[in-house]
């Protein structure tokens, strides 16, 4: 039977999660409140401290690329103080100026720490499972060359981030990859302490 402190720390991690609609309102300092100060971030377009991404995001913003998200519900494991989250993810992009846009699912893969009695975000990475183009208006010609550049499950995303100014600068997780394995150890490590 789950305890109040547990079903009251779930919520909280949920609502971490779902908070991610913050950085879609350009809502910085309610998205900076999810993360410890110290938290890091990898994903297909920016590596390194959360604060600076923020930063990127508001030049992003101002960019002709959109985004927005539809966050799903979390499955949590616990160990004390520590927990890690994988919540379904569906990014949702747009780049008017190029007429082409496209939906990716991926899994956000989160280590969240308890500190001074708040749940908080300490790192987060991304788990790519599928994308795919959408056509705002007719459909274009994509560059295969610069398309193939990237594994399939996120080639879509990358391929607009990167006509857009945004290049996806290494590889990350894939569905069943060496690298999503490699990505649940560690994590898993890290939450034994």
């Amino acid at each position: 039977m789950q305890t109040n402190e547990h079903l009251q720390s779930r919520q909280a991690i949920a609502d971490l999660m779902t908070g991610w609609m913050h950085r879609d309102l350009a809502e910085w300092n309610q998205l900076l409140a999810l993360f410890h100060p110290d938290a890091t971030i990898e994903f297909s377009w920016f590596e390194g401290k959360f604060t600076d991404f923020v930063d990127a995001s508001k030049k992003m913003r101002q960019s002709d690329f959109k985004s927005k998200h539809f966050i799903g519900s979390p499955v949590i494991t616990f160990n004390a103080d520590r927990a890690i989250s994988e919540t379904n993810a569906m990014i949702i992009v747009d780049n008017a100026a190029l007429n082409l846009g496209c939906i990716a699912h991926n899994r956000f893969y989160d280590r969240i720490e308890k500190r001074d009695g708040v749940w908080k975000v300490f790192k987060r990475q991304s788990i790519y499972d599928c994308g795919y183009f959408t056509f705002t208006s007719v459909m274009m010609n994509i560059d295969r060359a610069e398309f193939q550049k990237y594994p399939r499950e996120y080639a879509s995303l990358a391929y607009l981030l990167e006509k857009s100014g945004f290049p996806v600068k290494r590889l990350f997780a894939t569905k069943g990859s060496e690298l999503e394995t490699k990505m649940k150890q560690d994590a898993q490590l890290w939450m034994k302490g």
